[in-house]
């Protein structure tokens, strides 16, 4: 086993452990932010850079400082590191700049977006984000291009974090889109407009961390936190009919995969779960999905939300009263 400290606190980790996988045994404020890895997507990250840290201590053989920050998705631990993260100026700054290089050709289109209330560069630009941008030219703009009856494509939104290529080439028979062209021409497309069609390509829009590949079943029908996500499954034989159903009463508007802590789906599904089984008699509703509470999809749960006062303090509240 190997040691290592992350923001003071120690944990001890197999050999082959990187820092990001480290940190997230340990939790909490001390995980860094990933856009583009997914730890059930081989070779995903190294490609946003919002992970990155700073090594203060190479190793207990090697107790020399790495002299540049490093992305954590992709580098390992070694025995007796010392790693930065929430109490180094330096990688909050550069988080900073990563934020506002992928924030500098993003629409504002959040009013508007699908995968708002549940969008990672939303969190993000919300922690590390600048009130105002500092460019004057025009953004990067895509002409629209259809990729099928059930996935919408909007590239202006895409931060090129090559999650979609990948779900589709490991999870699916025949990969039909992937990154064409380099630079600020690079984009995610389907080689003369070829549709995606195959029985788990709705998977790239659960990996997506914006709002670039969204359900077309679902556009512009709902906001996210005007419903109510419901663990629900069913039999299934070409996946583990283990969902996320999200309901307005007694009708189901979409279905996901069930996610963990850090965004990732737990199970893939497939394409028949997702966009055909919408009937609630399709469905054994399990019961109320656990929210994270700092997700605007909690708007709606106000469970010790509110702050007692000193004539009418709330019961069981321990926060005290000024």
């Amino acid at each position: 086993m190997l040691k290592v400290i992350i923001d003071n606190i120690e944990i001890q980790v197999e050999e082959g452990t990187t820092i990001l996988q480290a940190a997230r045994m340990i939790g909490g404020k001390v995980v860094p932010p990933a856009m583009c890895y997914y730890s059930k997507l081989k070779d995903s990250g190294g490609k946003c850079r919002s992970c990155l840290v700073k090594v203060v201590k190479g190793s207990a053989k090697d107790p020399r400082p790495v002299p540049k920050l490093v992305a954590s998705c992709s580098t390992p631990v070694q025995d007796g590191m010392v790693v930065e993260n929430t109490l180094s100026a330096e990688v909050q700054e550069a988080r900073k700049g990563v934020v506002e290089m992928l924030l500098i050709n993003h629409p504002l289109d959040c009013p508007v977006c699908d995968q708002a209330g549940e969008c990672d560069l939303q969190d993000l630009s919300f922690g590390f984000g600048m009130e105002e941008t500092e460019t004057i030219e025009p953004r990067r703009e895509y002409p629209g291009i259809d990729i099928g009856p059930l996935i919408k494509l909007n590239m202006n939104r895409c931060i090129h974090c090559y999650r979609c290529v990948l779900a589709a080439e490991q999870l699916t028979k025949k990969r039909a889109h992937g990154m064409l062209y380099r630079g600020d021409t690079m984009e995610i497309s389907t080689f003369i407009q070829t549709a995606i069609d195959n029985d788990f390509s709705g998977n790239m829009i659960d990996v997506c961390p914006v709002g670039a590949l969204t359900d077309r079943t679902f556009r512009f029908r709902s906001r996210v936190w005007f419903l109510n996500p419901m663990d629900a499954r069913r039999e299934c034989g070409k996946c583990s009919g283990k969902v996320v159903a999200w309901m307005f009463g007694k009708e189901i508007y979409r279905i996901t995969g069930r996610k963990d802590q850090f965004g990732e789906v737990e199970e893939f599904i497939c394409n028949e779960c997702r966009f055909e089984k919408k009937d609630i008699n399709d469905w054994v509703i399990e019961g109320p999905r656990k929210i994270k509470r700092q997700s605007v999809i909690s708007s709606n749960h106000y469970e010790q939300m509110k702050k007692g006062s000193i004539i009418h303090p709330i019961e069981g509240t321990t926060e005290p009263q000024e």
